[in-house]
């Protein structure tokens, strides 16, 4: 097994200063620790050429990615200043193309150790993000690093626990159920009057172009400031993706399917119940999933125009004011761990529901 030729960049780490001491350069000699990291992402990178087993090169590889990675990191922990050392930033790249050698590796494993890609991937990102803002001293107030995020998790706790409370218990999930069963039964409502089904589409599609910032202050006017407003805005944007898809699924069955029922004399709602809303499953838990992700981004658009001194959007707005944005990213961060989380076990659901669906057949 041959050797990646890409991260032999690493080689050319000695002739360029990885670090500044008070504006004095600063090579990989003189610095011990950086030394050793690179040692062992040499050492790594060499290595892992002359193994054959795939489960030992992975390993390997990684050891010399995690090398690499932790490098600036310890420079930046002993004061060092990365803004113009090169042979950092080569160090850098050779251990992040060494990654992609070993996940592409990862990605041929069977499951669930293939899971592992992925992982490995957002924590590089994740590594990736911390060095290059504090290497190259990006201000706070337009990207702060993943540590001053994670910092204000724990000095802000109490108070993203309140907004997601105010905001996810409160407001989405209220909405949520409200608009995804309205949009059912008005969807099976229409498929029994044929007529109602030709006026609402239209009505539809109108609806799905207006924007979530034009109607969220009519809301906030009607029904207060409280979770109530945003839950009917929640309502809106999640009504007619439901109703459409539900209509789209209850005409997916087959002609000769629902000849056979007729053969049986089954009425409208022994069919409906039996034959075609098991065929809309796959339609049903598609407008579920896209409300998902628009129920949470309609309350927290809703709270920028009037909610009590708690909520997401509230915090957004406020503390980007402020100029605080490590609050800011902790928030973005526990909305999209929050949709990510809420559209997975929608996900999950389906696959149990719907196993049957071409889909999720294994060959």
């Amino acid at each position: 097994m041959k050797t990646s030729p890409w991260p032999l960049i690493l080689l050319a780490v000695p002739v360029f200063p990885i670090a500044a001491d008070q504006g004095q350069a600063l090579y990989l000699w003189q610095v011990p620790i950086a030394a050793l990291c690179f040692l062992v992402s040499l050492a790594a990178l060499a290595g892992q050429g002359m193994i054959r087993a795939r489960e030992w090169r992975i390993p390997v590889q990684l050891i010399g990615v995690a090398a690499g990675y932790a490098l600036p990191l310890l420079l930046l922990g002993q004061g060092y200043q990365l803004s113009s050392a090169a042979g950092l930033w080569l160090h850098v790249a050779a251990a992040t193309l060494l990654l992609w050698v070993a996940l592409g590796l990862v990605a041929e494993l069977p499951r669930p150790q293939n899971m592992l890609g992925p992982a490995l991937f957002g924590l590089a990102l994740l590594m990736l993000w911390e060095v290059l803002t504090r290497g190259f001293e990006v201000p706070r107030v337009l990207l702060p690093p993943p540590s001053g995020i994670l910092g204000a998790f724990f000095s802000h706790g109490a108070e993203l626990w309140y907004d997601f409370h105010q905001t996810v218990v409160r407001s989405v999930l209220r909405g949520y159920v409200i608009g995804c069963a309205a949009g059912f039964a008005v969807a099976i409502l229409a498929d029994r009057i044929p007529f109602l089904a030709r006026g609402l589409l239209p009505l539809g599609n109108l609806a799905s172009a207006v924007p979530v910032i034009g109607i969220a202050p009519i809301m906030v006017m009607w029904f207060g400031f409280d979770w109530q407003s945003k839950a009917a805005v929640i309502v809106v944007m999640t009504f007619f993706p439901m109703m459409i898809n539900t209509l789209a699924g209850l005409k997916s069955a087959e002609k000769m399917q629902l000849d056979l029922m007729r053969s049986y004399a089954a009425g409208y709602w022994r069919t409906l119940f039996l034959l075609r809303l098991p065929t809309a499953l796959p339609f049903l838990f598609n407008g579920l999933k896209i409300n998902s992700t628009l129920a949470l981004i309609g309350a927290i658009v809703a709270e920028f125009f009037g909610t009590p001194v708690v909520g997401m959007g509230f915090r957004i707005s406020t503390e980007v004011a402020r100029m605080n944005l490590d609050v800011v990213w902790a928030t973005i961060a526990v909305a999209a761990v929050t949709g990510s989380a809420f559209y997975g076990l929608i996900a999950l659901a389906e696959r149990h529901a719907t196993a049957w669906h071409p889909s999720f057949r294994k060959r």
